[in-house]
Order: structure tokens, then sequence, then C-alpha cells
């Protein structure tokens, strides 16, 4: 019996470890999207102006569709937001 106990016990542990190291990993992933959201979120706000001055009517609207794009994607999903924006207007 005092086998089998210490057997489970050592499984149980080896259990709790990986489930750990799962939840910090998905921690560590939901961050860098956010991150990358809020970041993004904040460059489409600085081209939109710009483009706005420049006279050039290309704005990508902010909402959550391109918030999570830009999360997702990051830079390349931005300059996709503006090629489809620019696509449209052709």
């Amino acid at each position: 019996m005092e086998n089998q106990a210490g057997i489970l016990l050592i499984v149980g542990a080896c259990i709790l470890a990986l489930l750990v190291g799962a939840v910090r990993q998905k921690a560590e992933w939901l961050l860098n999207l956010v991150m990358r959201g809020i970041l993004g979120t904040v460059v489409i706000y600085f081209v939109n102006g710009g483009l706005a001055s420049a006279g050039i009517s290309l704005g990508v609207g902010i909402n959550a569709v391109t918030v999570l794009t830009s999360g997702i994607l990051g830079i390349p999903g931005i300059v996709a937001l503006y090629g489809i924006g620019l696509y449209r207007i052709l």
C-alpha cells in the first residue's frame, strides 16, 4: 500500500507541475495578445491622424475587430487593415 500511495503522490505532483506550467504559458500568451492589441490601437490612432492631416481619407476604424487583428497579427495585421482600406476606396 505504501508504494502505491508514493507512486500516486509522485504522479499527482508531476500533473500539478505540468498544469502550473501550462497556466503560466497561457497567461504569458494572453498578456502578449493584450499588449500587441493596445500597441496596435495606438499605431492605428496616430496613422489615422497623420493620414487625415495629409488630406488622405483612408482611416481605419478602431473597434473590436481591428484591435483583435492587430493583437493577433501585430504590425502585419495593421498593414493588412490599411491595405484592405486602400483596396476598398479604389
